[in-house]
């Protein structure tokens, strides 16, 4: 009997609010609610470059090799019986270790910088304004007007690597290192009969340069990373009434385990969204989602508690396909107890319990 009540009341509610407005052919023991056709957007992925492509120079050393030369240090001369030869020593000078080169790496350097990027295009939408205060008409429809207002486009900021200077190549020259020997040679020559004498040789180390150095360039690629942005596809607009169960205008429970001071939803809360509202936004409906806490806590504390729980369960929907025109949502912290369980009052657990409550009920699409 009280649902037929409310049901009757409900239909001279809307008689009142719409005038001749009303759903054609209704039906009876049914409410209806206001619905419109939601904007249709599809995800597409863009890539951003958080890191440019750059070059990358590695270096090999010089190879030397060690090697072992035989020298003349005495030529072949002749000695005179009587009135010996005259020696003199004349220094010869050789590389011990032949010149090269050594090659020092400036690596590339960056700069951190952020670049911006459209996530979401401008759009607009439709909005109805508020009745007149000189309008004489009965009918609460006339004296409005709609306004097909501009909704902004959204935009990201992510942080990003720019290439300040590139790598190079710095080559500083490595003289070589030259020792030298003595040899003698002869400076008069015997003046009388000449005796031969054999050439004298000596042993020597030296160090050649078998490769010099050089160096490899390697390119590093460029670092990218994809973000997904939302592009309209189908403009929507108002539609007719939509029949719904009676039951759904009054706030219904959805039986949410919420976890200790969590706004977290966890497998089993979305099973249950997913039993119990999400086949009914899906026909089309608009619903107002509701949280509150009980009187445990700061109220403030309680207030910003219950708005991220109600905003998890509309993020949730949402992120199952749902428009966001479909969903409102409200917390309301401890502002509205179900029992005597207020500040100062002692209650058990079970009492706590009926005050956290998310309820959500049908209404008219805005």
């Amino acid at each position: 009997m009280k649902k037929i009540l409310f049901s009757a009341a409900f239909m001279l509610l809307a008689t009142v609010a719409f005038g001749q407005d009303l759903p054609d052919n209704p039906e009876p023991g049914k409410c209806y609610v206001r619905c419109k056709t939601p904007d249709i957007y599809k995800n597409e992925t863009i890539n951003v470059a958080v890191s440019p492509e750059y070059k990358k120079i590695v270096s090999y050393p010089a190879e030397y090799e060690t090697i072992q030369e035989k020298v003349l240090v005495r030529e072949a001369g002749e000695e005179i019986l009587i009135v010996p030869a005259v020696w003199g020593t004349q220094e010869v000078t050789y590389y011990e270790k032949e010149d090269g080169t050594k090659i020092e790496i400036e690596k590339a350097s960056f700069l951190q910088g952020f670049e911006t990027v459209e996530t979401r295009a401008a759009t607009a939408k439709w909005e109805m304004s508020e009745k007149l205060p000189d309008c004489e008409s009965s009918n609460p429809d006339d004296c409005r007007y709609w306004c097909y207002k501009p909704v902004p486009a959204e935009f990201k900021t992510m942080p990003v690597e720019k290439l300040a200077s590139d790598a190079k190549v710095n080559k500083i020259r490595i003289p070589g290192v030259t020792k030298t020997y003595i040899r003698k040679v002869m400076v008069k020559p015997p003046s009388t009969s000449i005796v031969k004498t054999e050439p004298e040789y000596k042993t020597i180390t030296k160090t050649t340069l078998v490769r010099d150095a050089r160096t490899e360039e390697v390119i590093v690629p460029a670092v990218f990373r994809s973000i997904t942005k939302q592009v309209l596809v189908e403009k929507g607009g108002l539609s007719s009434w939509k029949a719904v169960d009676c039951s759904l205008i009054d706030n219904t429970p959805l039986p949410i385990n919420w976890d200790f001071s969590s706004a977290t939803l966890n497998e089993g809360a979305k099973q249950i969204i997913d039993a119990r509202l999400l086949p009914i936004v899906k026909d089309g409906v608009a619903v107002f989602i509701e949280s509150h806490t009980d009187m445990r806590g700061t109220k403030r504390d309680n207030q910003e508690l219950s708005d991220r729980r109600a905003k998890a369960v509309t993020d949730y929907l949402i992120s199952k396909g749902i428009n966001a025109t479909q969903l409102y949502a409200k917390g309301f912290g401890e502002t509205r107890l179900l029992n005597k369980c207020a500040d100062g009052v002692v209650c058990s657990e079970s009492e706590h319990a009926v005050n956290r409550r998310t309820t959500f009920r049908v209404v008219n699409q805005k």
